[in-house]
């Protein structure tokens, strides 16, 4: 009978995973701490080990490479709940099979067991003669990645993605909306991938000149056309050993797909005006905000571009859904904004309400602008909801500009009235509240807009003159 290894103070957890094994026709074995299951007797040695990260004594990530000292090429199961993007690189890196992050459901972490079992069944041989003759343990050190600062789920799992890409050497598609971070996860993909040593090259395409864009990628020799006085290496040539970094690619024109596939394919460079091919050895991490899917259905991008572009994907959630993630970002950035020298100013709790329900279109882009110009309107003072600038509504499509606003009120509603409600004196009169709240600036906007005058400001809300007269007296309107 296959033998699960859990190693986890939480007796929850392990109790899940004692039940999960049992299905599977597996014998579970519980330890609470990584020194006890290095303790075990020789003979009750785990064919699976489901590990959690943070444990009393010698954490998670450190005893890997301990208990594949002491049983050899084992599957090891990452358990975390508080996943962020180094515990998920030194995870994939230090060899971990699955990396789960807690909560979890049932059929995720049987889904992994069995997996993991079916591994070890195959490869069991293999494994136990490469016992003992693994290569020495990367580095494990802190790396900064400036800007990924993320602790809710859909951005560890995000995190994990990056790991797994970057201990690849396929072809990634970062998609995620402007400004959430699909060039920070392109960087990290790189920094943490064998090609680390090598350049990162960044390519924005929407950026490039159409007549000159073949140019710019590709190189030209000299006289190739008017004006080309001397060669050129192109920028795909010049991350050769490295990564390129195509940004916004669904820009790339028709006829430059074409060159652009045959290079991927053929891994190798002819610059425009010559017949020479030049090798170019580079890894290959795009990024877009469109959907490139509907573009090859429209026949505006190749699909045999496409599908050479996306072997792996990774969506980069938009900051209103992972809105946890918002005030220790904003944080960050004041501490990186900060004078030297300087503590950084505090977030007042109505600031970090403000933040958590604006709907931010711009994403982490626009939230590290708003910290900017709050820290300066601040003066070095805690940073209130005042110093915070209008959303960027500029920015949106004008049919999203009223759901934006919309949902903001809801949002600040919700909170007022969970703060109402949660009130040790609530008298019961939360609707009137309610209503001395909403009412009277709507009332002054609309009052306002028809010049004073009550009966067109009565018609356009719907009520009777005499209902708004009592109205402007009772909340003194005049």
């Amino acid at each position: 009978m296959p033998r699960l290894l859990i190693v986890d103070d939480e007796e929850s957890i392990c109790w899940g995973l004692k039940r999960v094994a049992e299905s599977l026709g597996c014998q579970s074995m519980i330890v609470s701490s990584a020194e006890a299951a290095m303790h075990l007797a020789v003979d009750e040695y785990p064919d699976v080990i489901a590990l959690d990260v943070r444990l009393p004594g010698i954490d998670g990530l450190s005893a890997m490479e301990k208990f594949r000292q002491q049983w050899g090429e084992i599957p090891i199961i990452i358990m975390t709940a508080f996943g962020d993007l180094q515990t998920a690189v030194t995870a994939v890196r230090n060899g971990a099979f699955e990396y789960v992050i807690k909560p979890f459901d049932t059929e995720q972490i049987r889904g992994a067991i069995r997996r993991a079992l079916d591994h070890r069944a195959t490869a069991l041989v293999q494994q136990r003669e490469l016992a003992g003759n693994r290569d020495a343990k990367p580095s494990t050190g802190p790396i900064a990645v400036g800007g990924f600062i993320a602790q809710t789920p859909i951005m560890q799992q995000t995190f994990n993605k990056i790991a797994l890409a970057a201990s690849a050497e396929a072809a990634v598609l970062l998609h995620g909306e402007s400004g959430t971070g699909k060039e920070l996860a392109a960087r990290a993909i790189h920094r943490f991938s064998s090609r680390a040593t090598g350049p990162f090259v960044v390519v924005n395409v929407a950026s490039l000149n159409p007549t000159l864009a073949e140019s710019e990628l590709f190189g030209h020799v000299r006289g190739a056309f008017t004006g080309a006085d001397q060669n050129r290496v192109g920028m795909v040539e010049l991350a050769n050993g490295g990564t390129l970094f195509l940004d916004e690619v669904a820009e790339i024109p028709l006829a430059i797909q074409v060159k652009l596939l045959r290079v991927l394919e053929q891994k190798e460079v002819v610059p425009v005006g010559s017949s020479t091919a030049t090798q170019a050895d580079f890894r290959i991490v795009a990024a877009t905000h469109q959907d490139l899917s509907k573009l090859v259905q429209q026949g505006r991008f190749r699909h045999d571009l496409f599908f050479r572009l996306t072997a792996f994907q990774i969506e980069l959630p938009p900051l209103r859904d992972r809105r946890d993630d918002i005030v220790p970002l904003a944080r960050y950035f004041l501490g990186a904004f900060a004078k030297s020298n300087q503590p950084s100013p505090a977030l007042l709790d109505a600031t970090e309400k403000l933040l958590k329900t604006r709907p931010w279109h711009g994403n982490v882009r626009e939230l590290k602008n708003a910290i900017e110009h709050a820290l300066i309107v601040s003066r070095g003072q805690a940073i209130a909801p005042e110093h915070i600038p209008p959303p960027a509504s500029t920015l949106t499509a004008g049919s999203e500009l009223p759901i934006a606003v919309t949902t903001q009120i809801q949002n600040l509603l919700r909170i007022w009235a969970a703060e109402q409600g949660g009130q040790a004196d609530a008298d019961g009169h939360l609707y009137e509240k309610l209503l001395e709240l909403v009412e009277p600036p709507v009332f002054a906007e609309v009052l306002q807009a028809n010049l004073g005058q009550l009966s067109n400001s009565a018609r356009l809300l719907g009520l009777h003159r005499t209902t708004l007269r009592k109205k402007v007296n009772e909340y003194r309107l005049e």
